[in-house]
């Protein structure tokens, strides 16, 4: 969103006790697109814009420094390509200074991270369980080219999941 413009509204008002959320009402106002007007983001973004715009937000105005951990559920939902791969790389930026968790089904995103986790689904008899695995490199590169090509594993699409991995560790 290259041409997006954010704004912040900030009503003051006076109360005679201090509130345990302050005074102030501030409104957030965004505007994705050139020659259109600023809106109130609680009525134009959709909940993979918002968590977005709040991935921007930590790493630009916190650095991570005001929380120790960080959890974003499909902060790209509804993106793919290069805005995915930038999305995964402002991650992985404020996941070199605080702990961020990252729930995503692109690869790039993925490929971003500092370790990878596997969660997977299965019934045992009626109960459905879940568990969580920590891969290592070669599970990792597997991972990332079943996201990227599906079941069938060809040696392009791990070539593609190790050159994605590397760009991913390199970039720290």
């Amino acid at each position: 969103m290259p041409q997006a413009r954010i704004a912040f509204q900030v009503e003051q008002e006076d109360h005679p006790m201090p509130r345990m959320h302050g005074d102030d009402q501030v409104e957030i106002q965004v505007s994705a697109n050139p020659g259109m007007p600023l809106r109130p983001l609680s009525k134009v973004a959709s909940g993979g814009e918002l968590s977005r715009i709040s991935l921007a937000l930590q790493v630009a105005l916190t650095g991570g420094k005001s929380v120790s951990t960080l959890i974003f559920d499909e902060v790209d939902s509804g993106i793919g390509g290069g805005v995915a791969e930038v999305v995964g790389q402002k991650l992985r930026q404020l996941g070199a200074s605080i702990q961020v968790l990252s729930v995503t089904h692109l690869p790039q995103v993925a490929a971003q991270g500092h370790q990878h986790l596997k969660v997977v689904k299965g019934t045992n008899g009626e109960f459905t369980r879940t568990e969580v695995h920590v891969l290592d490199t070669d599970q990792r590169v597997d991972e990332i080219a079943r996201m990227l090509g599906g079941v069938v594993m060809t040696p392009q699409t791990l070539a593609h999941a190790r050159e994605m991995l590397d760009r991913g560790v390199g970039a720290t």
